[in-house]
């Protein structure tokens, strides 16, 4: 993981996280209007509209200037392509964060979730000091509980009907690890 503080970017092998422009929102929509997508995420609404992404994308960097939210673009870093999103919450009263994703499914499976997610963990301990960073998924996505055990997360245990998805109370499940 290279971190570039100026740019507030960071390369991986594969990969480029850079902040999210306006001219991602097409691209953001395209992606985020997918029920397959929605159905895996906490707070994605449903369907999801240009105006959705607009809003969302102009908050970014005004957080992240701020230190409270980084939010990243996940890309290719040869051609640009977008892939998803990444980011993580900062609770700098009790140093930790939470580690949250998306992917567009087109992208699903290629293994660009945890390599985002693997920097954005080094990056929070490594560059802003961290002490912990948690996660959270619905107990039905195994797909996200792999990446966060490929990553070094551990289970730190389930919160039994603890939100409300499309009419049903799900499971949420969550994954911890300490900066040793």
């Amino acid at each position: 993981m290279k971190y570039n503080k100026d740019e507030k970017t960071i390369e991986t092998k594969r990969l480029r996280l850079r902040l999210f422009q306006q001219t991602d929102a097409e691209t953001v929509t395209d992606m985020c209007n997918n029920y397959n997508l929605y159905k895996n995420t906490l707070y994605l609404p449903y369907p999801y509209t240009l105006e959705d992404a607009t809003h969302w994308i102009k908050t970014q960097q005004q957080q992240f200037v701020e230190n409270r939210h980084f939010e990243f673009a996940v890309t290719n870093k040869e051609s640009g392509e977008l892939y998803g999103a990444i980011a993580l919450s900062n609770q700098q009263v009790f140093d930790h964060g939470e580690l949250a994703y998306w992917i567009g499914e087109k992208h699903w499976g290629n293994g660009y979730a945890t390599e985002a997610a693997k920097a954005l963990v080094e990056f929070a301990f490594d560059e802003k000091g961290y002490h912990k960073v948690f996660a959270r998924y619905f107990d039905f996505n195994e797909a996200s509980g792999k990446v966060l055990e490929k990553i070094g997360m551990r289970k730190e245990g389930i919160l039994r009907e603890h939100v409300k998805k499309d009419g049903s109370y799900v499971d949420l499940v969550y994954m911890g690890m300490i900066n040793l």
